[in-house]
């Protein structure tokens, strides 16, 4: 995968929806706990159902080790049916690992080598050897947290530094001076859009993945009035209890395709707006 055919992919569809896969065993529809495993057929249909609009699938690694080894083994599933079924999906394993050089290399090593996704989540608080070791993986990416949109996000992320800069503006810009800091991206919470035209003057041509669409209260056309790029859209926007949890009946996989589907309407029409094709 390269960012190049990212944007290929986003201009054929006319989308650039990310959908999360994070599957909790307590809301998928009872009739798939009776199979051999619950968590892949769930990611299965759910797949089957939307990758006509979907560009980048994006498993949150927390809702796999919660059920241990056999958790474990339904993400590997899940990513190697991507691979082999769809190909042209850009994954993410979102993860926000970050640690000391040698530890940050091994969390590489087994997010793009062993399960073989296109990027992974990091957090950026250990500075830049616990980041540059997953840059150091070629035709791998690294989204590394800028702005979050959880309720504490602000807590650190916002804090004024001596030049009254936001913490957050500094990370951006430090960030982009690291060795392949090409191979970079940013997650910026889409609850807080006000801030994406001070982002887009640091970071003019990063791709952000922006979660918060749809269940947190984030606003689509808000995130894209100043997020998106002309010449590379530059933006995947992540949905994931909005589109998966759309319904927990047997008719779970198409009231998902619906949901995909009114996004990437959405998105189409953002697109045309801007000229893109």
């Amino acid at each position: 995968m390269t960012l190049a055919k990212l944007v290929s992919e986003i201009k054929r569809k006319k989308s650039f929806l990310c959908v999360g896969l994070d599957v909790d065993l307590n809301k998928i529809p009872t009739h798939l706990l009776e199979t051999e495993d619950p968590i892949f057929e769930f990611n299965k249909q759910i797949i089957d159902a939307t990758h006509h609009v979907a560009v980048s699938y994006k498993p949150n690694t927390a809702f796999y080790e919660a059920y241990g080894i056999k958790g474990w083994q339904s993400l590997d599933k899940t990513i190697k049916y991507i691979n082999t079924n769809y190909p042209e999906i850009f994954t993410i394993a979102d993860a926000k690992r970050g640690d000391i050089g040698n530890t940050s290399t091994m969390y590489a090593k087994a997010f793009f080598e062993d399960l073989n996704f296109d990027s992974v989540t990091v957090a950026p608080y250990m500075g830049s050897d616990s980041v540059e070791p997953f840059l150091a993986f070629k035709d791998k990416f690294t989204i590394m947290l800028a702005l979050t949109s959880n309720k504490g996000g602000l807590d650190f992320q916002g804090k004024e530094l001596v030049d009254g800069q936001p913490l957050y503006k500094e990370v951006l810009k430090t960030a982009l001076t690291w060795k392949n800091s090409e191979n970079l991206l940013f997650v910026v919470g889409a609850t807080k859009a006000e801030y994406f035209k001070g982002i887009r003057e640091i970071a003019p041509n990063s791709f952000l993945l922006v979660p918060g669409v749809g269940a947190q209260g984030g606003s689509l056309e808000g995130v894209c009035e100043y997020g998106i790029n002309k010449e590379n859209i530059g933006l995947l926007i992540n949905s994931s209890r909005g589109i998966i949890y759309a319904s927990n009946r047997t008719d779970f996989a198409e009231a998902a395709k619906l949901e995909a589907e009114k996004l990437q309407n959405q998105m189409a029409t953002i697109l045309a707006k801007n000229n893109i094709s």
